[in-house]
């Protein structure tokens, strides 16, 4: 869908306006998955008056059809530049974007991965074409993604090279635990090949720069080996010997508050994180298994290193319990509060 205003420029298939009742739009919502729990959830979370303007890129029939089914009142306001953005419950304002197909709730469709991803460029666009804007993301199904010939390993790497950023940090942190990947969304056998002095100086800058801007402060940060007992020196691997080590070292010259590499079975212990405001982990599943063990629908995703503030929920698209009324919201306000709290913070 595109909007037409003839005061706007058009990024993408949404037009983008940096004044008036735009602006007043602080949290972009994609919809993510339409077969899966996304709907669900923005539906149940908007039933209560919002702090702030949210407004949401997807398609507005699965929607109303949703609401429906969960029995719940749903207003759907089409969005326009003269329009003021409505915090009352039961009611949202959307931008456009409808599905190919028609959709079941439970079922998933490969012909509408291009109306999900341009909802979800559309959302993103409209946060990097001005400050005072986060995006907010509800899950995606990756996998039906490619099955549409679509490359796509993730939100996070999706939204980087959107915006031309050669790199960017996953992170999931809760209110008592903060967890950064080095790697993302590869396979095992590639890890090592991506653990490099560059790459490894890069992760912790990005994480160094997100803590000075948003906590004000030098971010205490506990690294991971990538091996067990951290190659126990250099017995069970060399990475740590080779490059992580000397790495940590460099950076601790230059003002970096680093930890470790500690071995990864026994980081996680209560006694060790008190003294650290972030763990990185190597891989994916070593930083992102136990964090979920502990605080799993508590958790935010935060994407570090973007022109703009996107958080996400730390679950996916749930297609068993989609339109049974089953969801939890958590994760979701969870993550909108991360949201509203760094728009304040920034």
């Amino acid at each position: 869908m595109i909007v037409k205003d003839p005061e706007a420029g058009y990024i993408g298939c949404f037009s983008i306006k940096c004044e008036g009742v735009m602006s007043t739009a602080t949290l972009a919502i994609s919809l993510g998955e339409p077969s899966g729990i996304g709907p669900d959830i923005l539906i149940q979370a908007a039933q209560t008056k919002r702090t702030a303007s949210w407004l949401i890129f997807g398609a507005a029939t699965v929607l109303q059809e949703r609401a429906k089914i969960l029995n719940l009142p749903l207003r759907l306001e089409p969005y326009s530049t003269d329009l003021c953005l409505s915090k009352e419950p039961g009611e949202l304002t959307i931008v456009d974007y409808p599905c190919v197909n028609g959709v079941k709730a439970g079922c998933l469709d490969a012909t509408n991965s291009v109306s999900v991803l341009a909802a979800l460029t559309a959302a993103a666009n409209y946060c990097q074409a001005c400050s005072g804007r986060a995006l907010v993301t509800l899950p995606i199904h990756k996998g039906i993604i490619n099955s549409a010939n679509i490359p796509f390993t993730g939100h996070t790497e999706y939204l980087a090279k959107q915006c031309s950023v050669a790199k960017v940090v996953m992170m999931l942190g809760s209110a008592r635990l903060n967890v950064a990947l080095q790697t993302i969304h590869v396979p095992l056998s590639r890890v090592p090949s991506l653990i490099t002095a560059v790459e490894l100086t890069s992760t912790l800058a990005i994480i160094r720069h997100y803590w000075q801007k948003f906590y004000a402060k030098n971010p205490r940060v506990l690294v991971l080996g990538l091996n067990p007992h951290a190659g126990e020196d250099g017995y069970l691997g060399c990475e740590e010997q080779a490059i992580i080590i000397p790495t940590l070292q460099r950076l601790r010259t230059e003002g970096y508050a680093l930890l470790g590499p500690l071995a990864a079975d026994t980081a996680f212990t209560p006694q060790i994180l008190a003294n650290c405001d972030v763990v990185l982990a190597m891989y994916h599943d070593q930083g992102l298994a136990p964090l979920k063990a502990l605080e799993f629908g508590k958790i935010v995703n935060y994407t570090l290193g973007l022109p703009y503030i996107r958080t996400s929920v730390d679950h996916g698209v749930a297609l068993d319990i989609a339109g049974t009324g089953q969801a939890v919201i958590n994760s979701f306000l969870t993550a909108v509060a991360a949201a509203e709290y760094l728009l304040q913070q920034g």
